[in-house]
């Protein structure tokens, strides 16, 4: 174990030199940093204790590419004839990402996921930092630690944070556009029945502490957190639901589920966050609202529409959804429109316990899901609904998977996790789970 944690620092080290080392802008660094990560590589290779099967092969080169030049890095190859697997323990412990440093590769996954393009990213690095990375190299690098950014996404909750009076948790879905492989058998708006994007939920977990002088609820300074997933509803809420426990929802005093009235996220919520209130977005409520008058009207250009949308707006902020239903009822029984009219009051008839907006903003919560609206525009949208992009699955889940980390402020933590992941190569004894 002394060993592991002394491997972890090594890595480290070879962030913060490098970071150090460029902002300096210290001419001889190449040479300097490649002097310094040969003799570490030396020292790790000296003291490797190789596992059952493995046999040293000899000393390999390699050129390793980082933040500020290349240089040449020698080290111990073993192969494990069984497994047909090869193994470099310095890499391991340097936290090397293929050919690049660990802090090479964690600024060229930044850039590529938070530029609204990897041709963008590559002229960024370029032009601020002086480092030639093809776009080509970025994509690759962002599609290399994607993976493993996806799958801690979706990794199973430990200690959660402190005891919170409020947490909100909220999902929501949107469509990204996918190439026409990636959509075969899956149903569409278009009109032969084909889809042009494919479904990505993203939910944010955020925290609530006090209300303002109107007594209007105010979220916690950067407390949202983000995930995502292209899974069914079924693997999205179970992700969703660890996240929220990561953030300490078994403490909270009350946890409140923000949904947009689908139905898919009200299953969830049943399932996942059974002991939440579920409050559907106002916002959405009131789109809904004006279907149904359009549909008692016969048209959104009546003279009567806009007035009583916004007396629909007051009397659901009074807790009057139940008595608009019947008042809308009443007022199409036995007209041409009576089957368009339910049909449109079905949204509040199957989410009466969920608008009552008068109460919920009695007591100081929010009745709106713009943050997670907010968060599929920034974190997805921005990045993947770009003109002319067209998207495979996993390219586009493991580039979200980066920006929802950055979005939560958590890239520290994951990279952190990459590196122990990469040393914990090196144990002769690996924990037992």
């Amino acid at each position: 174990m002394a060993r592991f944690g002394a491997q972890a620092a090594t890595g480290q080290l070879v962030q913060e030199l490098e970071i150090l080392v460029r902002t300096a802008i210290f001419k001889p660094a190449n040479s300097l940093v490649g002097l310094l990560l040969q003799s570490a590589a030396d020292q790790i290779d000296a003291a490797y204790q190789p596992k059952p099967g493995q046999a040293r092969k000899g000393r390999v080169s390699i050129c390793v590419d980082g933040i500020f030049g290349s240089f040449v890095l020698t080290r111990d190859y073993y192969y494990h004839e069984g497994k047909k697997e090869g193994h470099y323990p310095a890499d391991a412990a340097l936290g090397l990402e293929g050919t690049c440093t660990p802090a090479l590769a964690r600024l060229m996954c930044l850039e590529g996921a938070d530029e609204s393009s990897y041709q963008k990213a590559e002229r960024h690095l370029q032009e601020i930092g002086g480092i030639e990375a093809s776009a080509r190299q970025i994509q690759r690098m962002v599609q290399r630690v994607g993976v493993a950014a996806q799958a801690w996404q979706e990794r199973p909750a430990q200690s959660g944070e402190g005891a919170v009076p409020v947490m909100y948790v909220s999902g929501d879905a949107t469509g990204v556009p996918m190439r026409k492989e990636e959509l075969a058998g899956i149903e569409g708006k278009q009109e032969d029945g084909s889809a042009k994007t494919r479904m990505i939920y993203a939910g944010c977990v955020f925290t609530q502490h006090k209300t303002d002088e109107e007594g209007q609820p105010v979220r916690d300074h950067e407390s949202t957190t983000y995930v995502s997933s292209f899974g069914t509803i079924d693997e999205f809420g179970p992700c969703l639901r660890q996240e929220a426990l990561r953030r300490g929802m078994a403490l909270a005093l009350q946890v409140i589920l923000l949904v947009d009235g689908a139905s898919c996220l009200e299953k969830m919520g049943r399932t996942c966050f059974s002991n939440a209130i579920q409050i559907v977005d106002f916002f959405h409520a009131l789109e809904h609202a004006g279907k149904v008058l359009e549909a008692l009207l016969g048209s959104k250009n009546h003279p009567d529409y806009e007035n009583r949308l916004h007396l629909w707006a007051r009397e659901l902020l009074q807790d009057q959804v139940e008595q608009l239903i019947r008042r809308a009822q009443a007022e199409c029984v036995g007209k041409a429109n009576a089957q368009t009219v339910e049909k449109e009051l079905g949204y509040f008839v199957n989410n009466v316990s969920r608008m009552q907006y008068g109460t919920f903003r009695g007591r100081g919560f929010f009745i709106g899901s713009g943050v997670i609206e907010a968060g599929c525009k920034t974190v997805i949208g921005a990045r993947c609904k770009q003109s002319g992009m067209f998207w495979s699955r996993k390219g586009a889940e493991n580039i979200l998977a980066l920006r929802c980390i950055d979005a939560s402020r958590r890239l520290a933590q994951f990279w952190k996790y990459r590196l122990d992941t990469h040393v914990a190569l090196n144990d002769p004894l690996p924990l037992a789970a």
